[in-house]
């Protein structure tokens, strides 16, 4: 399935349903009078939040969604049927733009939760609406109204609690392959990762705590520059961050620097996200070397590092124990 979590649609509400003109005409009824009933409601476009979909896909194929119409009112006061409101399926997590303005409408962000995007218009009155003293035969009625057309913005921000960012091939795809049972493609070489992989990690009560593994960030990518851009929107919503570095890499430092000036460039708090910081590819140095690379970091981020190996599994109970602490469970 193709990922998608960007999508611009254009939403176009039902037209609520014409009045209408008309008068009783019973045998036996010599003063009959107006009759003619409402017009019916248009029909709503209504945003629904499904936790079975992972993207945006349906959207990018479907431009144009618009509910039914109201239908006309009828003789004998009858007020006329409402149009069938229109009911959209997106991924939990969807925030909802209005293109124009930029204004945020909504946040699905759980099973079920509903937005209504686009209201109907409202029925047109029949001439019975119009009877009054002065005027014991109208014959007026009005049309229905149009219903509400807006193009909007939907962006997918994916649902997880634990975000793993850093560099290409610092090992998240493995680490998160080693923890749940998502099967990330992996290799040798950077960008490997072109999407959010999600995996499902049990804590020691049993409950699942959804991790992501978030795509390569380079230097620059807050502003456009490679992969990472398209994808920080994903850990503006997780509650811990694990910063994963690779202690084998030409410069861990410099690493280390360049994730921290891209979460700081990007904003919306995530330079102050908890953040836990692991050393990875512990089998690839002697133990001089992880010593002296474990104090730079410390020293660096005046925090606890966690030194494992995502290919041999060391470290992973402690990391792990970490990360439910830092969530509180």
């Amino acid at each position: 399935m193709q990922f998608i979590d960007q999508a611009i649609i254009d939403v176009k509400a039902g037209s609520g349903g014409d009045g209408i003109s008309a008068f009783r005409r019973e045998k036996y009824v010599p003063a009959g009078g107006p009759a003619g009933g409402d017009g019916g409601q248009g029909g709503n476009v209504v945003l629904e939040a499904d936790d079975n979909l992972q993207t945006l896909l349906d959207f990018k194929f479907q431009k144009l969604i618009s509910a039914e119409n109201g239908h006309r009112g009828g003789p004998n006061k009858c007020t006329g049927a409402s149009g069938k409101d229109t009911v959209l399926k997106v991924p939990c997590g969807t925030e909802v733009r209005h293109l124009t303005t930029n204004i945020i409408l909504g946040d699905l962000t759980y099973k079920g939760q509903q937005l209504i995007v686009a209201f109907g218009g409202k029925g047109g009155f029949g001439n019975a609406r119009y009877l009054s003293n002065s005027n014991r035969a109208p014959e007026k009625f009005t049309e229905g109204k149009d219903g509400e057309e807006w193009s909007l913005q939907l962006e997918l921000k994916l649902l997880a609690e634990v975000g793993i960012i850093g560099l290409p091939n610092a090992g998240k795809s493995t680490l998160i392959s080693v923890l749940s049972s998502a099967r990330p493609k992996i290799a040798d070489y950077p960008f490997t990762t072109l999407i959010p992989n999600l995996g499902v990690v049990r804590r020691p009560s049993g409950d699942g705590t959804v991790f992501a593994d978030i795509p390569g960030l380079i230097s620059g990518a807050s502003k456009g520059i490679g992969l990472g851009h398209d994808f920080l929107r994903h850990i503006e919503r997780t509650k811990v961050l694990v910063h994963l570095i690779d202690a084998a890499s030409n410069d861990p430092i410099n690493d280390l620097k360049t994730i921290n000036e891209e979460l700081r460039s990007y904003g919306h708090g995530l330079i102050s996200r908890p953040r836990i910081f692991v050393l990875n590819k512990k089998e690839l140095l002697n133990a001089n070397e992880i010593k002296k690379l474990l104090n730079k970091v410390e020293q660096l981020t005046g925090r606890k590092v966690h030194i494992i190996s995502a290919v041999t599994k060391f470290g992973l109970e402690d990391l792990l124990s970490s990360i439910w602490n830092e969530l509180g469970y």
